[in-house]
């Protein structure tokens, strides 16, 4: 896990959600460590196409990175509508 998030995570951000949120229709990402090796993200855009755009530049860094390796399973991509949206301002611990 540590190779692919680096020391901390801010690489991670800094790496892939910097790109993804400058894409039009960004709306929101968020990467989520799992545990037992996995890593989820979850970006939000406008349109599917717009989402298409960040799995692109997503997977370019993954190959620039040369992380395929630090990957144990392939990447699995699902795309749908959001049903409900609620956020409030999230207070770190």
């Amino acid at each position: 896990m540590e190779a692919l998030l680096g020391a901390d995570d801010s690489s991670l951000y800094a790496q892939t959600g910097g790109r993804i949120a400058q894409l039009r229709g960004f709306r929101g990402y968020h990467v989520i460590e799992a545990g037992n090796g996995v890593i989820s993200s979850v970006g939000f855009f406008d349109t599917s196409a717009q989402a298409d755009e960040s799995t692109c530049v997503a997977s370019n860094w993954v190959r620039e990175e040369k992380l395929e390796t630090a990957l144990a399973n392939s990447p699995k991509i699902t795309g749908g509508e959001v049903l409900v949206q609620k956020t409030r301002e999230l207070v770190g611990a």
